[in-house]
């Protein structure tokens, strides 16, 4: 068996190989042992292996003398908004977001409800392989408390922050494709309380993906057909832990991710002004969004956690990734597609527009990513190298290396996980965005 893919932000492996209910019930259990007195949340979203690993991390929890609050399966910002509403002292989601159906793993929450942060994911790690746990002798065993109704508090919340009458006054019909993973009870209940009309594809959260769970173009080809065919006014595709959404117009035109956070943005930033943070690899055209309401813009290095940080630490009205999950501080400091999902509906009822001229009404720029095989110890003169190689370019150091001009920008960053460096360029056409890549590829070669 080979060893799971263990980060900051939790873990990840292939189950009955890198990912088993050992090293689940161990991980959880180092989690533990950090936290403070109190009750731990857990919840899954919708694979077959859940259940399974669930159960191990449940009974290892009770064996360390830890209450667990089991609210079995939940989109990864319901299992945020539960810690806080428990007063929990932290939470374990058991997900492999968009990975394929034979991975699973754990994402883990502060008692704020909020993923943790990178100092405190490495403490975990350290105590996961320091040994086995502190055992409870039988009479201090942890007990189990149900979570009947894990959505209700989170509906709550993201009704607050919309004007829902507006909307059911729209009677939009909605396409919403949860993928057999944990967003479809939620995101039913959220577009029905909106007076929509929904069409749900996957709404069984059994982990038997309908297609790839990553909600990219090519995943969602399929998708793209049933929009035209019922006349949908949206649609809208969650991958598998409901963290991301991506988004389809009425045309049957995929938008994509991007185009989610900066929808978001601009709608937000039209009630209301403020700073807002996106990481170094999201689209320019929520800087761009930020330039024209007259409001404060930061970035943050890639990664959720470091988003909240840069968010709570510049007192941040809205921000997110430009991999389709939004961060709105009023529900929670998670990434949450049902934030997402109100937000657009509410800009589309607020400006009697469809959501196709919301969208061509941003920014326009194109993304490319690619990849090299690049090893560690070549990486820091690979990256001052490409540096040298683009003198003109703004430079920030921040994560990696990301080269900014006036209308496009370079960002080469290691893989925490693999032997390389990723390469990403944005830029006004497709052709400029892939001549970047091609260009820094060629240079980073040489090294």
């Amino acid at each position: 068996m080979s060893e799971p893919i263990i980060s900051v932000s939790g873990l990840r492996g292939i189950v009955g190989d890198s990912l088993t209910p050992p090293s689940a019930m161990r991980f959880a259990c180092a989690f533990a042992a950090g936290l403070p007195a109190g009750p731990i949340v857990l919840a899954r979203d919708g694979r077959s292996s859940g259940r399974m690993l669930a159960d191990a991390i449940r009974g290892g929890l009770a064996a360390i003398g830890r209450t667990v609050i089991d609210a079995d399966v939940a989109a990864t910002p319901t299992a945020g908004v539960l810690v806080r509403q428990f007063q929990a002292a932290g939470g374990i989601m058991i997900t492999a977001s968009h990975n394929p159906p034979q991975y699973n793993g754990i994402k883990l929450f502060d008692r704020s409800g909020q993923v943790l942060t990178a100092e405190a994911g490495q403490a975990v790690i350290e105590r996961y392989r320091a040994g086995e746990p502190a055992w409870a002798p039988h009479d201090r065993l942890g007990a189990l408390r149900l979570c009947n109704n894990p959505d209700d508090q989170h509906l709550r919340l993201v009704e607050q922050i919309v004007a829902s009458g507006r909307i059911q006054g729209r009677r939009y019909h909605v396409l919403l494709d949860s993928n057999h993973g944990a967003g479809s009870e939620l995101g039913s209940m959220l577009l029905e309380s909106l007076g929509c009309h929904v069409t749900l594809l996957g709404g069984e959260p059994d982990g038997q993906f309908e297609h790839p769970p990553e909600p990219t173009a090519e995943n969602l080809a399929s998708v793209l057909d049933v929009v035209r065919q019922i006349k949908a006014d949206i649609a809208f595709c969650q991958d598998p832990d409901a963290d991301r959404l991506a988004i389809i117009d009425e045309h049957g035109r995929y938008l994509g991710e991007e185009y989610t956070l900066a929808l978001c943005v601009e709608h937000v930033l039209r009630r209301a002004k403020g700073p807002i943070v996106t990481n170094c690899s999201t689209s320019r055209m929520t800087q761009d969004l930020a330039a024209r309401h007259g409001v404060p813009f930061y970035r943050s290095a890639v990664g959720e956690a470091n988003v909240v940080a840069a968010m709570k630490a510049h007192g941040a009205l809205f921000g997110g990734e430009g991999n389709g999950g939004v961060i709105d501080p009023r529900v929670g400091y998670v990434r949450d597609s049902f934030v997402g999902m109100a937000l657009v509906l509410d800009a589309m009822a607020l400006r009697e527009l469809p959501i196709s001229r919301l969208a061509d009404e941003l920014p326009r720029y194109e993304i490319v990513k690619t990849k090299l095989e690049l090893p560690p110890v070549k990486l820091d003169a690979a990256l001052n190298s490409l540096e040298k190689h683009f003198p003109a370019a703004s430079v920030d150091r921040l994560d990696g290396l990301r080269l900014d001009w006036p209308d496009r920008w370079l960002l080469v960053r290691a893989s925490n996980t693999e032997p390389i460096v990723r390469i990403i360029a944005e830029a006004p056409s497709r052709v400029d965005a892939q001549k970047l890549c091609d260009e820094s590829a060629k240079a980073l070669a040489k090294v």
